[in-house]
């Protein structure tokens, strides 16, 4: 049965904490779908993966290497061709229960400021809970990481 982690982003952007959890992810042995809204916003993360500290390994779906890549950036309904044991969603891409019942661990990063983000997060959180996927709930607020109960 999977875990869902939220992450409720209100001093960074998801461009600062994936990073992180792609590390920690890949550090735990796992593959990693890192799904976002649109190719674009895809085709920015790609870039910054690159260009950040350290290296991601990992790869825009839809190349030679799919299957061999330890993080594979998809787009809503584009299959993960890479057999990944988490999932990290940005920017309110829907996580249906059933795959998260099925991975290891999936990641659900939110705008913090953004009030539709807020709402689509708390909607992903009943669906989930409704599945008996266990979730937890993670926040920035006080300056550092802390999980919330």
């Amino acid at each position: 049965m999977g875990k869902a982690l939220f992450y409720h982003l209100t001093r960074s952007p998801a461009e600062a904490l994936l990073p992180v959890l792609l590390t920690k992810a890949l550090q735990a042995g796992w593959r990693v779908e890192l799904r976002g809204p649109d190719p674009a916003r895809l085709d920015r993360l790609d870039q910054q993966l690159w260009q950040g500290d350290g290296f991601l390994p990992h790869g825009l779906a839809g190349g030679p290497h799919d299957l061999r890549q330890p993080v594979l950036l998809t787009v809503p309904g584009q299959p993960a061709a890479n057999a990944p044991s988490c999932l990290m969603a940005i920017d309110g891409v829907d996580v249906a229960p059933p795959e998260a019942v099925a991975l290891q661990r999936t990641c659900i990063l939110f705008d913090g400021g953004d009030s539709g983000a807020v709402a689509r997060a708390r909607e992903q959180w009943r669906a989930l809970t409704g599945a008996e996927v266990e979730a937890e709930y993670w926040s920035e607020e006080s300056g550092r990481w802390e999980r919330k109960r």
